[in-house]
């Protein structure tokens, strides 16, 4: 039984991660907290009653492929229909194309949900969103005008096409083609590997997005372009015409998300499969970037979605499994295993751990809402390049702690953990795919520490830093003996993460890239558990006009991470500044010979 967490979702978006900045906006000015609390009450139903039941379903019965088309799980159908009746597919579109034009904030609470009921159908509709998006800023005004409406109805959905059997995240090695014809049109081939909804019975049409290369094309990625390929053409009164030359040769059998197909394409077996040029020649990957951009996002939310519902279904066990007698207690029976210390050791770490992925995600999508309603260069600039920096630990942290959480859940179901029947093991499942798609947590890792630390010439991460201080001084002045011994520690995680920073800028401008690579996972571990640890404290401190029980919770949260799992910054900054000679020195190769 999976109940959306309404209020704590509507907590963070306003009291937390900056919803109200977006509300003084003339650009939001309509989006008042009844209807924000109307949205998310109404999308938790949903995710509830009508996503949710189908969820174990799915994971059973799968995408089988018979006859060259892929089936979807049973319910399945009517569950998206029903979604898209409801208007959920256009909350953040152009409104000009039918979209609701509402923030990046108020689409990430809806995904959390959907994610929550069944990440294997949110999935879907996550990349339908992202094809939207490039489509709105990259495709011409033709091919809006034909496709751009029945995607952000839903009536039709969208894929991303990158990877290759040769390529993965490397794609200067891709080797699709694209040939040009006389008609402005392109013929496509080659293969496509790990298409996530590439052929479903869901919708009508599906309009594919597709890196492939020119015959004049520059090597590398400058050599990228981009190509709108539909499953089935479109007339130009709208309606659907022939079968274009693409087709599913396989779905593949996967550890998780069975309910999501995950295809093989193939393109140009006949003549080539006939395509639109997105953007500019060559210029492609910018393109495609406007996606995984928003995939990335999405994707950290898939992994706070994953572990909301395995920490609810953990509660949910250990209140009415009962083993031992708790310490203290007295009389006959035994205690629910909630009521014994290590239990609550671990349900308080799934708890904090899921809010720390909630706040953190929601953070970064306040940050892009907040560069599309900047009104001047200097704002732009910032909100871009905080967006930027929070992108890569948006999208690794949560997905980290969503196999986190899943995990601990299936200890605390203890052997019935393991058993398939009782659920928790789908969780783990599930969440186990979240950090390696749309760019690894590796590669994350790379990107903040590459790219996103030495933006504004390392100012932005600094007075990121600072800002992250100056809620720890405030916990500090406010005197609450609740809080424990949280200040102390979120100001020695952040002096932790002053440091790693000051090696990793100083690694790059000294040209000892190999030092700053070795460092760079357990550096994004480091500013996403130090900026948890900030934004729970920051959420305690806005609930002092709650009733007593949530003040209660949410210190009790803000001050638990900060006490125990934050404790793992300082082991992180040794590794940083440590370990870079030893992990360079190893050689796999020498060491399997």
């Amino acid at each position: 039984m999976y109940r959306a967490p309404v209020d704590e979702i509507a907590f963070t978006l306003k009291h937390v991660c900056g919803l109200s900045d977006l509300q003084k906006s003339a650009r939001h000015a309509e989006l008042g907290d009844d209807l924000v609390d109307a949205i998310l009450t109404e999308a938790g139903r949903f995710a509830a009653e009508e996503i949710a039941p189908l969820n174990a379903v799915a994971d059973k019965h799968g995408t089988p492929l018979a006859d060259g088309k892929v089936s979807t799980p049973p319910g399945w159908r009517e569950a998206y229909h029903a979604w898209i009746e409801g208007g959920w597919n256009s909350l953040t579109a152009d409104p000009e194309s039918g979209g609701q034009g509402l923030p990046v904030m108020m689409s990430a609470a809806a995904l959390e949900m959907w994610n929550s009921g069944s990440m294997a159908f949110a999935i879907g509709p996550t990349l339908t969103i992202g094809a939207i998006e490039a489509m709105e800023k990259h495709a011409s005004e033709e091919l809006k005008a034909k496709y751009l409406e029945k995607l952000v109805s839903g009536e039709w959905m969208g894929t991303m096409n990158l990877t290759e059997p040769q390529a993965g995240s490397d794609l200067n090695a891709l080797k699709a083609k694209a040939e040009r014809r006389d008609d402005g049109t392109y013929r496509i081939f080659g293969q496509k590997i790990f298409i996530t909804y590439g052929d479903h019975d869901l919708t009508d049409n599906i309009v594919h997005m597709v890196l492939a290369r020119l015959p004049d094309a520059p090597a590398g990625t400058k050599g990228i372009s981009l190509f709108l390929v539909p499953k089935f053409l479109v007339n130009d009164d709208g309606s659907l015409g022939e079968r274009n030359d693409v087709k599913v040769a396989g779905v593949e059998h996967k550890m998780g998300i069975h309910g999501s197909p995950t295809c093989t394409m193939v393109y140009g077996d006949e003549g080539g499969a006939i395509g639109w040029l997105v953007g500019e020649e060559n210029r492609g990957l910018a393109c495609m970037f406007t996606m995984m951009n928003n995939a990335r996002l999405a994707v950290g939310i898939q992994g706070l979605g994953v572990a909301e519902r395995a920490y609810q279904h953990a509660l949910a066990y250990a209140l009415e499994r009962k083993q031992g007698r708790a310490p203290g207690e007295t009389g006959e029976g035994m205690s629910p295993i909630a009521r014994h210390p290590d239990i609550k050791r671990m349900l308080l770490g799934m708890k904090a751990r899921t809010q720390v992925a909630r706040a953190i995600c929601y953070a970064c999508a306040h940050a892009i809402d907040m560069s599309k309603i900047a009104e001047d260069d200097a704002g732009k600039t910032f909100w871009n390049e905080r967006a930027s920096l929070l992108t890569p630990i948006a999208k690794a942290l949560p997905t980290d702690f969503g196999v986190e959480v899943a995990s601990l859940g299936i200890q605390i179901h203890g052997g019935m953990g393991f058993i398939e029947e009782t659920g928790a093991a789908q969780h783990l499942r599930d969440a186990r795919i979240a950090p390696i798609y749309e760019g690894t947590n590796g590669i994350q890792s790379i990107d903040l520490v590459m790219r996103k630390l030495p933006l504004s010439g390392g100012e932005h991460i600094k007075g990121f830093i600072a800002e992250l201080q100056t809620v720890a001084d405030e916990v500090a002045a406010s005197n609450r003996p609740e809080f424990g011994a949280a200040a102390d520690r979120l100001s020695a995680s952040i002096r932790d993460l002053e440091d790693a920073t000051s090696f990793m800028l100083s690694a790059q401008a000294d040209g000892r890239v190999g030092d700053a690579l070795a460092g760079a996972t357990p550096y994004l571990r480091l500013a996403g558990l130090t900026l948890g640890g900030a934004l729970l404290a920051k959420g305690a401190l806005a609930s002092t006009g709650e009733p007593a029980q949530r003040l209660s919770e949410r210190t009790l949260l803000a001050r638990s991470f900060c006490e125990t799992t934050m404790g793992e910054t300082a082991g992180l900054k040794s590794d940083i500044l440590l370990s870079a000679e030893a992990i360079q020195a190893f050689d796999a190769e020498a060491l399997a010979s």
